[in-house]
């Protein structure tokens, strides 16, 4: 499956060259994440949700387990890419990580 993250924050999914909308992951409603909210709070939410160590989520990333660590004290914050990454994940965590598995 092939997914894109559209500039108005829709994720489609291409198939046979046309965009499908991507049904949201159910989100429990006390781990609420808005996709573009990257806090440490946040971050640690996003993982917990998806059953994952540090270190598992890190691999999952590809990035070091320090760059998780540090999102989640809020040492650093997710920039660019990796921030546009987690709001995708946030939606469709499931598809993201059988994408990066891939890849």
């Amino acid at each position: 499956m092939r997914v894109r993250l559209k500039a108005d924050g829709r994720i489609v999914e291409l198939r046979d060259g046309q965009e499908l909308p991507v049904q949201p992951f159910p989100v429990q409603p006390a781990a609420n994440i808005a996709p573009a909210d990257t806090s440490s709070h946040a971050v640690r939410d996003l993982r917990r949700r998806a059953c994952l160590t540090q270190m598992e989520f890190a691999a999952k990333l590809g990035v070091p387990v320090e760059t998780i660590r540090n999102w989640e004290q809020g040492k650093r914050a997710p920039r660019g890419p990796a921030r546009a990454l987690l709001a995708v994940i946030a939606h469709a965590p499931d598809t993201v990580f059988q994408a990066l598995a891939k890849a």
